[in-house]
């Protein structure tokens, strides 16, 4: 992107006061040693937004890449929107493990924590099996979010993977109200009871997967090859991923296209010299809807896990 056009990328304004840029890099399934590579090739063709978590097992990569951009030059640290998740071993150490993030990526706050998964793990637990969960104290994990949001150590906090009555709960009892839940959204799967309802309270969307993260094992339909994104992207001249992610933008939604291919990364970005026409987002609203994330494998279990049920886990929105 030229200078003009990175001045001119968009972000939204969250309820915290602050702005969170329209495109982040997703850095979930990077293949180690690929990761920083991407970062900063990102960062070089515009991308403003990291979006990491301790899960990931890569944020001291993506850290070391972040301090060579700084070194060289390139972007210094307030240019840049750093995310970062609560992983669920963590929900009794939310202060130590928000610095454990920080710690590894190099930076002195972040700019967003998220509750990574409103379920709860041993602290020493390693996978999801029955014997890892312990009890969800939801309340009490967002206390210490909030404390993290007060110290300054996270400018913005919010929530990832939770329905509309999960959120609804939370809001029941929060001081301060998350700015985010991050949650899959792309065309195949347009989130079409939780946007409005997150909408009505103030709280951004952000899309993970929001070209449908077609690599992945539990991608069961290729979002790229649904007939309504290859036609727009014949009809506006551009790729089918292009098509999906200013789908999303259009919505109102920031996105976290994921890829380590230079060519990608920067065209992944390239969503804001072309609209598309209000005729054809009524064509998206046809699509029948379809998860592809549904989580069952890792967080649904009849003994210890809070979700008997694929539906429990999702309250019915799948």
């Amino acid at each position: 992107m030229g200078k003009q056009a990175l001045e001119a990328m968009p972000r939204f304004k969250l309820n915290s006061g602050a702005s969170i840029p329209a495109v982040g890099l997703g850095t979930w399934q990077s293949e180690p040693g690929l990761v920083g590579k991407a970062v900063k090739e990102a960062v070089k063709v515009g991308y403003r937004h990291i979006d990491c978590a301790k899960a990931y097992k890569n944020e001291k990569e993506v850290g070391d890449a972040l301090q060579e951009l700084y070194k060289e030059g390139i972007v210094k640290r307030e240019d840049l929107w750093i995310t970062s998740k609560l992983w669920c071993t963590d929900h009794n150490d939310v202060e130590e493990a928000l610095k454990g993030s920080i710690e590894r990526l190099q930076c002195e706050y972040l700019d967003l924590y998220l509750v990574h998964w409103p379920c709860a793990l041993k602290k020493d637990a390693e996978g999801t099996g029955p014997e890892d969960f312990v009890p969800l104290n939801i309340k009490g994990t967002w206390a210490a979010m909030e404390k993290c949001y007060e110290s300054g150590l996270a400018k913005s906090i919010g929530i990832s993977n939770f329905t509309v009555e999960k959120t609804k709960s939370l809001l029941s009892h929060c001081k301060v109200r998350p700015a985010v839940n991050q949650v899959e959204c792309h065309p195949l799967w347009q989130q079409k009871k939780l946007w409005p309802y997150l909408k009505s309270e103030g709280i951004h969307l952000t899309a993970y997967s929001p070209i449908g993260s077609s690599n992945s094992p539990f991608a069961d339909i290729n979002v790229l090859e649904l007939p309504t994104i290859t036609k727009m992207a014949e009809k506006y001249k551009r790729s089918p991923a292009q098509i999906a992610l200013r789908w999303n933008i259009q919505q109102g939604h920031s996105v976290l296209p994921k890829s380590t291919h230079a060519d990608r990364l920067a065209s992944n970005i390239e969503l804001f010299d072309f609209e598309i026409s209000e005729e054809d987002l009524d064509e998206f609203a046809k699509i029948e809807q379809h998860r592809l994330l549904r989580g069952d494998e890792m967080w649904v279990n009849d003994s210890t896990s809070p979700y008997k049920t694929v539906e429990e886990l999702w309250d019915g929105d799948i």
